[in-house]
């Protein structure tokens, strides 16, 4: 999980403040000596370290907070918003000509850091926002390269543009152009070669490419999870050849979080988005006040509405329509479980969902329901025939055993599973405003079989 060590470390230091009814200067500064070194173990940048610890204490030891009615909540409040300053303050929209114009956005970075990926995920997104993006193959070095945009450009159904691996970087970017006056396309995602480290040839050619066409943005993607290293590469990138922004990829896999404290102080460049997991889905705006609760564990239910919201836009407007009505009247059936299934995943999944909830952070993954048991759930409603999910009364011993069979489980666990959903039903059906009238996120399957306690009317 994302920040979860130094989360972890962070909360225990809080602990102990919020534990005293009031504060000396000394247990400030105590305080703030444990809250340097979860930084520096974080792998934050030793000069933002000494720089944020500095504000902190300044604005700390005043009379106001030590005298307050609560000193310890005012030191927290402190860190969050110097943490957040830290980040950037506001956040920073990707910056587009209208949309009778093509804007040119350079994608750079490291071999293996996701840029690629991110390039599609961008594409994506911009679809979503009315735009006709062309997403450009100029990684001439590496044929899987090319492929792999390719494929991508398909999933995201957004255009691609490329001539093979023996022209020019430079003028398959400039034919790129033409292209996309010819097709429409009011922005082109270049994606350029990457090395295993920085070198004079990748950044002459990155140079070369911004002096043959005019790039309007030049994104570079660093890997979260290098930490400091991850700073120095974006600090060189922007010295030879120019940054307007930064992607952190893999953030999910960053339970350390020095990337994201540090990019901005050092480079003075503002974070764009960050890459929270594999699929094309999985890239998020950057927050700078949000991802400072998420690194103080105080949640992040903006962010969470975001996903619930997006996951909605995904939906077919009659298919949600259709649930809105049967969840209102309390007529489940197991088409709408398998659909809240995907929904949750398209969501980042239960654990990523829950870690976004105040004060959930810290559940441990033996308190969540069982992934494994949800896809076994899952595998279940699969082996049921069309019409047996869209009318659950259908379900005789017969069908029962043959739907057991199927899904590899013994019969004990499909009548378990289909007593549940039954229960389900008559619970809604006698409140009825529960999930009536306006649809809340993730309410619709919060309190599906299988969810155990973090069910409905718990916390969704």
């Amino acid at each position: 999980m994302a920040f979860e060590s130094l989360t972890d470390k962070l909360q225990n230091v809080f602990k102990g403040l919020k534990g005293k009814g009031r504060l000396s200067e000394e247990d400030v500064k105590a305080a703030l000596k444990e809250v340097k070194m979860a930084l520096l173990e974080a792998d934050v940048s030793f000069k933002v370290v000494k720089q944020f610890i500095s504000s902190v204490q300044e604005r700390a030891v005043g009379e106001d907070v030590l005298n307050g009615l609560n000193p310890g909540q005012m030191v927290i409040k402190i860190v969050n918003e110097e943490m957040t300053s830290l980040m950037g303050s506001e956040t920073t929209e990707l910056s587009l000509l209208p949309v009778n114009e093509i804007t040119v956005i350079m994608m750079c970075g490291l071999q293996g850091a996701g840029k690629t990926t991110t390039a599609a995920k961008i594409a994506g997104k911009l679809k979503l926002k009315g735009r006709k993006p062309l997403l450009v193959a100029c990684d001439v070095y590496r044929p899987a390269a090319i492929e792999q945009l390719r494929v991508n450009a398909s999933k995201q159904e957004v255009d691609f543009f490329e001539m093979g691996s023996d022209v020019s970087p430079v003028d398959i970017a400039k034919a790129s152009l033409e292209q996309a006056k010819k097709a429409g396309n009011n922005v082109v995602l270049i994606d350029t070669a990457g090395r295993l480290q920085i070198d004079e040839d990748m950044m002459n050619e990155l140079i070369n490419i911004k002096e043959a066409v005019t790039v309007h943005q030049t994104l570079l993607v660093v890997d979260a999870m290098t930490g400091q290293e991850a700073v120095n590469v974006a600090s060189e990138f922007n010295d030879k050849v120019g940054v307007d922004g930064i992607i952190l990829s893999k953030m999910d896999g960053d339970s350390r979080g020095g990337a994201a404290l540090s990019t901005k102080a050092v480079t003075g460049k503002p974070i764009l988005y960050v890459g929270m997991g594999e699929k094309l889905s999985d890239l998020e705006q950057f927050y700078p006040d949000r991802m400072a609760s998420r690194i103080l564990g105080m949640g992040d239910v903006l962010s969470l509405i975001d996903k619930a919201v997006e996951a909605q836009q995904q939906m077919d407007e009659a298919k949600e329509k259709e649930m809105a009505q049967k969840m209102k009247k309390g007529k489940l059936d197991f088409e709408m479980y398998l659909e809240s299934m995907k929904q949750m995943r398209n969501m980042g999944g239960l654990g990523a969902i829950m870690g976004m909830l105040p004060g959930m952070g810290k559940i441990g993954e033996d308190q969540l329901p069982d992934e494994k048991e949800l896809a076994r759930l899952e595998a279940i409603v699969l082996s049921m025939t069309p019409e047996e999910r869209k009318n659950p009364k259908l379900m005789s011993p017969q069908r029962k055993f043959r739907i057991a069979k199927g899904s590899g489980n013994d019969i004990a666990a499909v009548n378990r599973f289909i007593k549940q959903f039954e229960q389900m039903n008559k619970m809604m059906k006698q409140m009825p405003g529960l999930m009536g009238g306006k649809r809340r996120g993730m309410g619709k399957f919060g309190g599906f079989p299988g969810m155990g306690g973090f069910g409905g009317n718990k916390f969704f």
